[in-house]
């Protein structure tokens, strides 16, 4: 514990004098650099954190946990799978998908898009697609009638009502080679999902229109989409899938299908989480040198008060006070900053984007349309812990250097 008398001294050396403003001057850039090094800290995090949540939630809303499927081929009686499947704990449901690449032309224009076919009801209880609906009404998507996302709406100036050809590269044999199938379609809904791919790349039908596109009959389809009680533990659920299945079909869940692009936010995560500490790092260093600098011009004071009957205790005690005192507030203000931009990061982007007219975020390159942050509260305190800890051990060195000072040594020459 420390007495009166060491936190009134720390107080003092803390306060600068005309005489001391060098040492000063270095000890507000230490504060300012674990300031600004935690409050980055949080905010970088907090955004990588948003950006593969929001990520995770709009792949796993618009596909399966885990997806059954035949190599090579489409699956056949696929309603003997789904009642096999619907037996298998941790699974609440199976629907039956039909997907395939094509070229999508309107007003003059094309573009590859990938279709989907769901039935209208698997459709109607995809949260993240019936809830998307800017154009349109869900209970239009019957028959012939699609819906495709609004970045391709946009593109192709194309609204609900308006006709769309599509075009298979799958059609059928000629003595002139392979006509593709082409057939057209009116559209019924616009979404928007939030996500660059989804709205600019994907087309989404009903399974019957998708099959007779595709030319599938009536018992196959391209894949079953499970869907599991709890995405992030789906190995169970694919243990026992496998089982049941018995190799007749195999099993995929969505880390397979996107292990590459999760392990590269995970390899980015853990670099930026390195080099912002490295500011902190560099911020203690100067805490370390203030200190020191401190230390030296204080050597009569020192003197004075080891000869008064100080211990070395008490010297070491007032001077880490004294350095740690310019870490802990410059964390805390860190703290406060980096949560309070991380929790308001989306209006500060929008701000910006009104004063400078600059895009921050283009959709079309970071995939989603708004920029997220998520702030976890365990890293958080893990970057406070991080902070505070170096701050105090940048102290140690000066302090036990004020402590062994000789007080014959200090007073000889004044």
């Amino acid at each position: 514990m420390y007495s009166p008398f060491e936190i009134m001294l720390a107080i003092r050396y803390l306060r600068a004098r005309k005489a001391e403003g060098f040492v000063s001057v270095i000890a507000a850039f230490s504060f300012l650099g674990i300031m600004l090094g935690v409050a980055t800290l949080i905010i970088v995090m907090s955004v990588m954190n948003g950006f593969r949540g929001e990520l995770i939630d709009r792949i796993l809303g618009l596909n399966g946990h885990l997806n059954i499927y035949q190599q090579g081929s489409p699956l056949y009686d696929y309603d003997g799978y789904i009642n096999r499947i619907h037996g298998v704990d941790g699974v609440t449901s199976v629907a039956p998908v039909v997907e395939g690449q094509v070229l999508m032309t309107a007003k003059g224009s094309a573009t590859g898009a990938m279709v989907r076919g769901y039935t209208p009801d698997y459709m109607s209880k995809k949260p993240l697609l019936s809830k998307s609906i800017i154009q349109g009404k869900i209970t239009n998507f019957t028959g012939d009638q699609i819906a495709i996302g609004s970045a391709m709406a946009e593109r192709f100036a194309l609204a609900v009502g308006d006709t769309v050809t599509l075009m298979s590269p799958k059609g059928k044999s000629s003595p002139f080679g392979t006509i593709p199938r082409t057939a057209q379609y009116q559209i019924a809904v616009i979404f928007d999902v939030g996500m660059y791919e989804y709205n600019s790349g994907y087309i989404f039908m009903p399974l019957d229109a998708a099959q007779r596109f595709f030319q599938m009959p009536e018992n196959a389809v391209s894949i079953l989409e499970v869907i599991s009680n709890d995405p992030s533990k789906v190995d169970k659920v694919k243990a026992a899938l496998s089982v049941v299945l018995d190799g007749s079909a195999g099993v995929y869940d969505w880390r397979d299908s996107n292990a590459s692009f999760f392990s590269a936010l995970q390899v980015e995560r853990n670099v930026m989480f390195l080099i912002l500490t490295l500011i902190i790092l560099v911020a203690a260093f100067n805490i370390i040198s203030s200190m020191i600098m401190l230390v030296k011009d204080k050597g009569r004071d020192i003197a004075i008060m080891r000869t008064m009957g100080a211990y070395r205790g008490s010297i070491m005690k007032i001077f880490m006070l004294t350095g740690a005192s310019v870490g802990i507030f410059g964390t805390m203000a860190g703290s406060l900053l980096g949560i309070s931009f991380a929790v308001n990061i989306e209006s500060i982007r929008q701000a910006i984007q009104n004063l400078t007219g600059t895009k921050l975020f283009p959709d079309e390159i970071y995939f989603l349309s708004k920029l997220p942050a998520q702030v976890d509260w365990t890293e958080v305190a893990i970057v406070i812990g991080m902070a505070v800890a170096l701050s105090i051990l940048a102290t140690l060195y000066p302090a036990w250097r004020a402590s062994r000072l000789d007080p014959v040594e200090a007073l000889r020459y004044e």
